[in-house]
């Protein structure tokens, strides 16, 4: 894997004075960790952290441990800021890959933009209210949110969890396998019986983005991948429930909504163990500000939740942005989840290779 060391580094320094996806890059820690990797399961993977931070995170300590190279930390926002759909980068403002005139997304920002632009394969993230799955929609990369409490996690009020984005599920899935116990393949029975949602039934949604997801729900079908199961997945606008819990303040009125969510939840999931929605409700905006809309819209109810969900890459919006198709499935069932995804990937085709950066 130092071949593999040697071309994520150089990459890196290539691409990263635009991208501005690093905080810090490890060049001659990394070059000494994949000497002494060669023989572990990972056998020298290079991956990147979430933030400065990152490094000393549960994941990113059994990977290392597993023979994992970490090259470098990813922005995260700076202060300040009242929105966490972009980054700051060691050389300025985190861009996208597809688009230098767009975020990436966050709060996972920079780990997105690595793994869009080729400088590493895998990078860690976490999600407490979109900010794995939101980026890796934005950069059209695989991006996964963990059930809650499945790894430790130092977000007090429960909302995050740890997570991934990767150029295939497959690396998704090399990740899981080694940040849990026990882990085991489930791979899927098609067609997949699953509940499509295009806006939860409260989120307004863009028409590029529904078009995408619907275009891609429609392939799957046709492909055999996924059988459509009749009913609405009408879920309680989880906003103010979400920022209440988030200040520590969780009165009754946030937890009656979550316990309406979480009855609206199951009742679905024991009639099909996928449900399908686009993940953002928008395209990628530019750099000034996402404006009113929020782009954790269609994902921050599985915060709330406590489910695992995953971004998988849909297609391009007309603006050629990404737009991802967010997977959902019962608590407790990541590696389910990881076999639907798989599965859906063959049809709708790997994470795009941005080869210019």
């Amino acid at each position: 894997m130092t071949a593999a060391l040697e071309a994520s580094l150089a990459r890196i320094v290539r691409l990263d004075p635009e991208l501005c996806a690093f905080t810090d890059v490890w060049h001659e820690e990394a070059r000494a960790r994949a000497e002494a990797a060669s023989r572990l399961p990972l056998a020298g993977l290079p991956f990147a952290v979430k933030g400065r931070a990152g490094i000393r995170s549960f994941a990113a300590r059994r990977l290392a441990a597993a023979g994992g190279v970490p090259v470098g930390s990813t922005s995260v926002p700076g202060p300040g800021t009242p929105w966490r759909t972009w980054g700051q980068g060691a050389h300025g403002r985190t861009v996208n890959p597809w688009r230098r005139d767009r975020t990436p997304g966050g709060s996972s920002a920079g780990a997105a933009a690595a793994v869009a632009a080729g400088m590493v394969d895998l990078a860690t993230g976490s999600d407490g209210a979109g900010s794995v799955r939101i980026p890796a929609a934005w950069c059209g990369v695989f991006g996964l949110r963990t059930t809650a409490g499945l790894l430790p996690s130092p977000d007090r009020t429960g909302l995050a969890s740890p997570g991934v984005l990767a150029r295939s599920v497959d690396l998704a899935e090399v990740f899981l396998r080694q940040v849990t116990d026990g882990y085991a393949p489930r791979p899927a029975r098609l067609p997949v019986p699953a509940v499509y949602s295009p806006d939860l039934g409260f989120a307004e949604v863009t028409p590029e983005v529904a078009d995408v997801t619907r275009r891609a729900v429609g392939r799957l079908v046709a492909a055999g991948a996924v059988r459509l199961v009749a009913g609405p997945c009408e879920l309680l606008d989880p906003a103010e429930a979400w920022t209440a819990v988030r200040a520590g303040l969780p009165g009754p009125p946030a937890e009656r909504l979550r316990a309406a969510n979480d009855r609206t939840l199951d009742a679905l999931f024991s009639r099909a163990p996928l449900l399908l929605t686009p993940v953002a409700p928008t395209p990628p905006h530019g750099h000034e500000g996402p404006g009113d809309v929020y782009s954790t819209a269609l994902t921050w109810a599985f915060n709330l939740s406590g489910h695992p969900a995953a971004s998988l890459p849909a297609g391009f919006t007309p603006d050629g942005c990404p737009a991802g198709l967010q997977l959902v499935t019962d608590r407790g069932t990541d590696a389910e989840l990881l076999g639907y995804a798989r599965a859906l990937e063959r049809v709708l085709g790997p994470a795009p290779v941005r080869s210019d950066g």
